[in-house]
């Protein structure tokens, strides 16, 4: 096979996931092609993942409209799942490639972790979303035992939330299952979290998740976002650390 530059590579890439999809306005993949079922398929690469649906009646939220919460779930939350979807089966097809270079196959590879995240993070984003904002059980005595008092950890959320204002990022409350800590841990994107950390409360700070309500005030956001998070989901969470 004969040598091709990075950039040769690359559009290979883009091609071939063409093929099985397109690049919507949020910038994410969607596919027409999400049921790679055949026996002779890995489970792995199966391409199958659907999307969770809300748990929360979105015109109920405060704060946070029913327009952007149902848009924040549909385009980037299902694109991310639809762009899964397609990066699985673009791989199980480079596997059958036996002179593949390697860094083809690692950029589609960088793209599975980037979207696993994105679909990781958003369900647990959606899913402490639409409870009574009141903590209780043991996810507060584990916020107390850390942080002093509940006060005190809303202030560190919030300052480490606004650092992401105006950028991209999540801000995550984990427990560090290698140390046994928790923190508020500060994330910029879907890839680069805590090794070990186990989410217990996710916030979303892409400027998707507030921009239709709150343009670029992403601090009122953020103190829309605690009025309205589960903390029955997120006691649960710590339950079963």
């Amino acid at each position: 096979m004969k040598d091709i530059s990075r950039r040769e590579a690359i559009s290979t890439i883009a091609n071939g996931v063409a093929g099985l999809g397109l690049v919507t306005a949020s910038g994410e993949l969607a596919t027409a092609n999400q049921s790679s079922t055949a026996d002779n398929v890995a489970r792995a690469f199966r391409g199958q993942h659907q999307p969770r649906q809300l748990t929360f009646d979105p015109t109920r939220l405060k704060g946070l409209s029913e327009k952007l919460l149902r848009s924040h779930w549909e385009n980037n939350y299902g694109g991310a799942v639809k762009a899964l979807n397609a990066v699985e089966v673009r791989l199980a097809t480079m596997l059958r490639e036996k002179d593949l270079p390697p860094y083809i196959y690692g950029d589609l590879k960088r793209e599975e972790l980037v979207r696993s995240g994105s679909v990781v993070l958003h369900e647990l984003y959606f899913g402490n979303l639409g409870g009574d904002p009141k903590p209780g059980g043991k996810v507060l005595d584990v916020i107390k035992q850390w942080f002093g008092s509940y006060e005190e950890w809303e202030g560190e959320f919030k300052r480490t939330a606004n650092a992401l204002g105006g950028g991209s990022g999540w801000v995550i409350f984990a427990q560090n299952a290698h140390t046994g800590e928790f923190h508020n841990y500060w994330s910029w994107d879907h890839m680069h979290n805590v090794p070990m950390g186990r989410p217990l409360l996710v916030l979303d700070m892409y400027e998707h998740a507030y921009h239709i309500d709150y343009g670029a005030a992403a601090a009122k956001y953020v103190d829309a976002f605690l009025q309205n998070v589960n903390w029955e989901e997120v006691n649960r969470r710590t339950e079963a650390l």
